[in-house]
């Protein structure tokens, strides 16, 4: 469904959910968080992809940072990258990443890879303050995923990371809009979505 711009609706939404999971004791985040993590590694050695892009963990998001490193130590072949952000309207770009790689700090005060080769990730792990039964998620309002999930050649799997908290009957979905392929929150794993589901 398709429905006239909402920001306002979607700002209000957003500081509520982001505020509520910034306000959760670091022991009631952790135990749900373990979980997160112990389904995303079933998921990996599940769709089994040469590469994952990350992001570094912001505002009380889940932490990729200890699976990324196991995933990696498990198999020199694998790569993993983080984004860096461009340009405001302009898709982001992924650069390799490894726990030894100098980083820098973008606009946000996020760290990302200093220098390195880009990359397009084969599975992309993207946080989401709100997803919905249909696997679209709120973000932070940029559209920074939506642009760069729309760019990316080959498309990679979007796999949006949550807590149950976020999740809504109908996040109600603008035209730009892209459904994740998979959600995946301490309660277990949802898809696939979009393009994924009309392929399977």
């Amino acid at each position: 469904m398709n429905v006239p711009d909402d920001r306002a609706r979607r700002k209000a939404l957003r500081l509520e959910l982001v505020g509520r999971r910034q306000a959760m004791a670091a022991s009631a985040l952790a135990p749900l968080h373990a979980a997160i993590e112990a389904h995303l590694d079933a998921l990996l050695t599940r769709l089994a992809p040469p590469s994952v892009g990350f992001t570094w963990p912001y505002r009380g998001e889940f932490d990729a940072l200890p699976l990324m490193h196991r995933w990696l130590a498990a198999d020199p072949g694998r790569r993993a990258a983080l984004p860096v952000v461009g340009d405001k309207g302009q898709p982001m770009s992924f650069r390799l990443w490894t726990p030894d790689t100098a980083m820098a700090k973008d606009r946000y005060g996020i760290p990302y890879p200093a220098d390195g080769v880009t990359v397009v990730p084969a599975l992309l792990l993207i946080p989401c303050n709100g997803f919905d039964a249909r696997g679209y998620r709120l973000g932070y309002g940029a559209g920074h995923y939506d642009r760069t999930l729309a760019a990316l050649q080959p498309t990679p799997v979007a796999v949006g990371v949550a807590i149950e908290d976020g999740r809504l009957d109908d996040l109600l979905p603008q035209p730009h809009d892209l459904p994740m392929d998979w959600i995946v929150t301490e309660a277990g794993l949802e898809g696939p979505f979009g393009y994924r589901a009309a392929q399977a």
